[in-house]
């Protein structure tokens, strides 16, 4: 089992930054969703839905082909170079770029067009954009290398700085400095704080967080030796780029709805106000969202790195029941407290809150999506990866364009739903036929199951009998603990009833 733990190890501390990363930028959505309108919050909701996309692009598959050549090349530093230089040319050229165009792409994508105040200059949002866009990409490699080194302690400070600069400055720019305006109009405050700037400070700050953790990663930047391998290169590059498609399909598929909302909907008074509404309710997600990519930070290199030892398939398998397990005790969880989670968002954003399981579940196909796409990376048929999420990628087009006019952000929510779920069967029975791995298909539907029963079972009780807060919490408890019994039997019971689909 000490591989085991040695994964959960990697997981925790990766999971420290974004835990506590993703729950201190959490506590932004309360700040966001009281200061600012439906319509404003739908406009942060927009840009980041295209930054999504771009960042995509700006990385180009090579951080993930990077793992991939290191290992291969037992280490050779010019791997970590190559893909350094690489990143840092096509960043400071198409971060350029956007900026040069600013004006004109902030016309195109009609940022805030229905809610622009005097001092909302949209040319700047992307302009700040553009900056994030080109930080966080330079930063990839380095970050990569910190994770390849098991450099994972100094991977979780630099994360944190950045987190944590870019929620103090929001919390004194949105809160304190408006405070300290209201009783003293003549305070210094006045010189650097602007009203009117309103959703621009968002963009700006994130670009000055992104800044900081490019400073502090100089270390690994500057011991690079600046050694370029143009063949290998172009090896990396052909590896990476089915991974790029794939990414950015995927961004389509985890984003693309929030881009098309506004769009889509017939009523344009009030579509930026929905998509707000339905941003703000994706974020209550966040718990499965942060799990899945803390396990991920860990389970790459962990994967790669035993793919040589002895039966890594087996290990693939218990790998991907303990995340079934957490994912479904992680749905159970949320859904029970939804009560205690939604005083987070301010309550003209509530109505939205229908779309939160269905969301959930998407977050988990997804999680196992990632957990199943080890095949494709493992044989080097990376096509896969691409041809999977451009499936995915039509379903969602298509199931937004159909779905969104009519049930309006509901129709997305069910469309991301179908989309995973369609990606995670086929990847299985391709996975299966590439590269068997001997998956506890049963444990995904019994744990799935279970946790949507004792949810609805929960709800039914407190329903039934009206308890109290107090004894409403211990109900919840007292469920939840009925999950985890059932999963260590589960796990304790070698001869299970839910046994591998292939293998041995």
């Amino acid at each position: 089992m000490s591989i085991y733990k040695k994964l959960a190890g990697q997981t925790a501390i990766y999971g420290l930054s974004s835990i506590l990363g993703r729950l201190l930028n959490y506590l932004l959505v309360p700040i966001y969703t009281r200061v600012f309108e439906a319509g404003e919050y739908g406009v942060v909701t927009q840009l980041y839905s295209y930054i999504a996309l771009m960042t995509v692009l700006f990385t180009y598959g090579l951080d993930i082909s990077f793992f991939r050549y290191f290992q291969s090349e037992k280490g050779n530093p010019k791997v970590y170079s190559t893909s350094l230089m690489s990143i840092i040319f096509s960043s400071l050229f198409f971060g350029g770029l956007i900026i040069l165009f600013a004006p004109q792409l902030s016309g195109i994508i009609g940022t805030a067009d229905d809610i622009a105040k005097p001092g909302q200059s949209r040319s700047l949002y992307i302009s700040m954009f553009a900056a994030v866009l080109a930080f966080d990409a330079i930063t990839a490699i380095p970050f990569a290398m910190l994770r390849q080194q098991n450099k994972a302690k100094r991977f979780v400070f630099i994360r944190l700085v950045g987190i944590v600069s870019n929620v103090g400055l929001n919390l004194f720019f949105l809160v304190i400095c408006p405070w300290i305006l209201k009783s003293n109009p003549t305070s210094w405050i006045a010189s650097i704080y602007y009203p009117d700037f309103g959703v621009g400070y968002v963009f700006v700050i994130n670009a000055i967080s992104s800044f900081v953790c490019l400073i502090l990663l100089l270390p690994e930047i500057l011991r690079v030796d600046w050694s370029f391998d143009k063949q290998l290169w172009k090896e990396m590059m052909i590896y990476s780029f089915p991974l790029m498609i794939a990414g950015l399909a995927g961004m389509i598929n985890e984003t693309f709805d929030r881009v098309l909302i506004p769009i889509l909907i017939a009523d344009k008074s009030t579509a930026m106000a929905q998509l707000g509404i339905y941003g703000a309710c994706y974020k209550l997600s966040i718990l499965m969202t942060l799990f899945i990519q803390t396990f991920r930070y860990a389970a790459e290199p962990f994967f790669f790195s035993h793919s040589t030892k002895e039966n890594p398939q087996k290990t693939y398998a218990d790998v991907m029941n303990y995340f079934v397990i957490v994912c479904g005790f992680i749905f159970l969880g949320i859904m029970l407290f939804m009560d205690v989670i939604e005083v987070f968002i301010g309550e003209k954003f509530r109505s939205g809150l229908p779309v939160v399981p269905i969301l959930l579940m998407a977050n988990l196909c997804l999680g196992v999506f990632y957990n199943l796409s080890i095949w494709y990376k493992l044989t080097n048929k990376t096509r896969w990866g691409a041809i999977l999420s451009l499936i995915g990628a039509i379903v969602t087009l298509t199931l937004n364009f159909a779905l969104i006019p009519v049930l309006g952000y509901m129709g997305a929510a069910w469309t991301t739903l179908i989309c995973y779920a369609v990606m995670m069967i086929i990847s299985y029975f391709l996975g299966q036929k590439h590269y068997p791995v001997p998956y506890k298909v049963g444990s995904f539907f019994y744990f799935i199951g279970i946790s949507i029963v004792l949810w609805i079972a929960g709800d039914f009780l407190r329903g039934a009998i009206h308890p109290g807060k107090v004894f409403s919490v211990i109900i919840n408890l007292v469920i939840l603990l009925i999950f985890i019994v059932l999963a260590y039997v589960q796990v304790r019971n070698k001869n299970s009833y839910l046994r591998p689909t292939s293998g041995k």
